[in-house]
């Protein structure tokens, strides 16, 4: 199976270097020297890695047969891709890779159905699961603990906790003032309305 490890930036120096935007939590296993990737698109690979550095916070990497600024900026945005076992795990047993994830069923721990994984969007502060609705709509589900509860791969699905208003439009409104639940709209400061 081919996942995406990573995709190429911008030249750096004049060496051959290159940025990489890495998209594995295993960038020392999939991006190490001597690996071999395949290419996005395919006629520019595959790239055999031959050094890779860490330079203020991100990823360099020079590979074999690249030398000079001019090679290194023809591969800007290409897509690294590794072949890896569909049944290999990761270390953790709490975390997943995407293929893993992918087609799931969603539901919630009361047994109601919510949908199935289409997409797993990684963001700098979490990932969110892509989940497309029986009617067609799609919601975004936050891959955290809290409210994704459980992963069970035997019975591909997911189980989620969500808060109100996450897959419905029911939000519970909290009010701090005293006389009772805030009427939608007017929750907050009482001048709000005021222009």
């Amino acid at each position: 199976m081919q996942l995406v490890v990573a995709r190429i930036g911008r030249a750096h120096g004049i060496k051959g270097e290159v940025t990489v935007e890495v998209r594995t939590d295993e960038p020392e296993l999939r991006l190490g020297p001597g690996a071999v990737l395949a290419t996005d698109p395919a006629s520019v690979g595959p790239l055999t890695i031959e050094t890779g550095r860490v330079h203020s916070g991100r990823l360099l990497l020079r590979f074999e047969g690249v030398r000079d600024r001019t090679g290194a900026e023809a591969l800007r945005n290409t897509l690294l891709i590794a072949e890896v076992d569909p049944e290999e795990l990761p270390e953790d047993e709490d975390e997943y890779y995407d293929h893993q994830l992918m087609d799931l069923d969603v539901v919630t721990v009361d047994g109601v159905e919510v949908g199935r994984i289409t997409e797993i969007s990684h963001l700098p502060s979490q990932d969110l699961f892509i989940v497309e609705r029986p009617d067609g709509s799609e919601v975004m589900i936050p891959f955290v603990e809290e409210i994704v509860t459980e992963i069970d791969l035997e019975e591909q699905r997911a189980i989620i906790d969500p808060p109100p208003g996450l897959i419905d439009d029911r939000a519970e409104i909290v009010s701090t003032r005293d006389d009772g639940p805030a009427e939608a709209g007017k929750a907050g400061d009482d001048k709000a309305g005021d222009v």
